[in-house]
């Protein structure tokens, strides 16, 4: 079997809110020395026909993915989804189902922008968007950033589109169970994505990693664009303790917005099981 240490499992295209073809995503990988990538679009897998085809053009090894949305705890949760088949049709109904409610949550977010004086927010993030049925707050910071309300996306997200600020509008995901379903019966492994992000405390982070588990879920993000050096440690730890597989990915979505590139995290800690040992059987081989 081969030894993938730069494995980036976790990016964005313009399927949903990155800014980069999937084929410029290959080529950039390639360029930054990934071994083995995964485009996981937002509850879409609309690019993977093409993320697959360009990581062999350019002699990328290659597992299918995607990030599903879900409640959890009253709080966004994204379970990633490894190495799956892309033509099952059980996930693509789930997934098209979970997208379903955010154009009328952009039209509540519009409408909130528009009583704090700033006009034409949907019109101007739908410009952003390279799939509308994945209209997204990515989009509206980048409209806010556009148009001069804001200089930087973290400015956005300080002043708007967070809970308590205009803007917000929270929308209900796919349950956990059901995301996690919908991975395994296509035959992949479900990964708990960035987990230090959620600010859960103790009891519901381990609520998460309970049911998570209990619901067939295999592995866990400990290695991503989003958590600090201190966090890779918790995380390897807590893999260790539920059991699961480790995941490695940069979470990329921007050359300008994104702090961490493809292929610049540091390697996964040792004594951890990497995720895709798991998934040999559904690497797409480098050409």
């Amino acid at each position: 079997m081969p030894t993938y240490l730069n494995a980036d499992l976790h990016c964005h295209s313009v399927v949903s809110d990155g800014t980069l073809e999937p084929e410029a995503l290959a080529a950039r990988a390639r360029a930054n020395g990934v071994e083995l990538w995964a485009l996981t679009d937002h509850d879409e897998i609309g690019g993977q026909h093409r993320a697959a085809q360009a990581a062999r053009t350019h002699g990328l090894a290659y597992l299918t993915g995607t990030e599903i949305s879900v409640t959890f705890a009253d709080t966004t949760v994204h379970i990633v989804g490894l190495g799956f088949d892309a033509g099952d049709t059980r996930l693509a109904q789930g997934l098209a189902a979970t997208r379903g409610g955010r154009e009328e949550r952009a039209r509540e977010i519009a409408d909130q922008l528009a009583q704090v004086g700033i006009r034409g927010a949907y019109e101007g993030a739908l410009k952003f968007v390279g799939n509308p049925e994945l209209i997204s707050r990515t989009h509206f910071a980048r409209f806010l950033v556009e148009s001069g309300v804001c200089r930087d996306t973290p400015e956005v997200f300080r002043k708007y589109l967070t809970e308590g600020k205009p803007g917000y509008v929270p929308h209900r995901w796919a349950a956990l169970g059901d995301a996690v379903r919908w991975i395994r019966e296509a035959g992949g492994i479900a990964v708990i994505a960035h987990p230090a992000r959620y600010k859960f405390t103790a009891t519901e982070e381990y609520a998460l990693f309970s049911e998570f588990k209990e619901h067939g879920g295999q592995a866990v993000e400990v290695v991503t664009g989003s958590h600090t050096a201190a966090e890779y440690v918790t995380y390897a730890d807590m893999a260790r303790e539920f059991g699961l597989a480790a995941s490695r990915g940069s979470d990329f979505h921007s050359p300008d917005e994104s702090h961490t590139d493809l292929g610049a995290l540091p390697y996964l800690p040792g004594g951890l099981t990497p995720v895709w040992d798991l998934l040999e059987a559904r690497i797409q081989p480098a050409v």
